[in-house]
């Protein structure tokens, strides 16, 4: 009986390095950059300015899917990172942002016109 255990413990002991390897083969490398082959920075979300609350420093937008964030399309609040990122844009604007989740808080860090 001694035997076997120590049989089956070695060969545990062997296999468990080609099984880390396994693992760490098996994961796919992330892209170091957001940026497609297209060259369209794919960090920047697509959508439409809703509303604009320049107290609170919260936008409405109705946007497209944020792959950064892996999110879907939707319309939803997002705060805002300066105020005065609100002064050149007003409802019904096409535009293109940068959001971060910061710690739950949706925060758009960048915001530019649509081309």
């Amino acid at each position: 009986m001694k035997i076997i255990h120590s049989f089956i413990t070695a060969a545990a002991i062997a296999v468990s390095p080609l099984a880390s390897q396994a693992q760490t083969q098996a994961a796919p490398a992330k892209p170091d950059t957001m940026k497609v082959e297209s060259g369209k920075d794919t960090s920047m979300a697509d959508g439409v300015v809703r509303k604009i609350d320049k107290d609170t420093g919260k936008l409405t937008i109705k946007h497209g899917e944020i792959k950064s964030l892996d999110m879907p399309p939707m319309t939803m609040v997002f705060q805002i990172k300066d105020k005065a990122m609100l002064d050149g844009v007003k409802a019904g604007d096409k535009i293109r942002f940068k959001v971060i989740d910061d710690g739950g808080k949706m925060v758009v860090t960048e915001l530019q016109p649509a081309r």
